[in-house]
């Protein structure tokens, strides 16, 4: 069970660097935070089961809300691209 947490941890961390690195491309960031997502949820699946609670609805939730926060940075994606181009940071001005 601490193998499978340590793991998970892992996964956490390199999500995060691979985030904070890699912020030239907004396609990578979004797989990075879906990593993440994917490792949270792993760890909370974890956790339920460790504390033997059959009532896994809130994993349901969790899941629910993660594929609307992908959803909405893939069309963050595809409205970037339409309007510039392509999918660097660099190549527009927020301002």
């Amino acid at each position: 069970m601490m193998m499978n947490m340590l793991i998970i941890f892992m996964m956490y961390m390199i999500g995060n660097m691979i985030f904070v690195s890699k912020h030239k491309h907004l396609l990578i960031v979004l797989l990075s935070l879906e990593f993440i997502v994917l490792s949270i949820f792993f760890l909370m699946m974890i956790y339920l089961m460790m504390i033997n609670n059959n009532n896994m609805y809130m994993l349901m939730v969790f899941m629910v809300f993660s594929v609307c926060e992908g959803a909405l940075g893939l069309s963050i994606l595809v409205l970037m691209i339409r309007t510039h181009g392509n999918d660097y940071f660099q190549s527009y001005n927020l301002i």
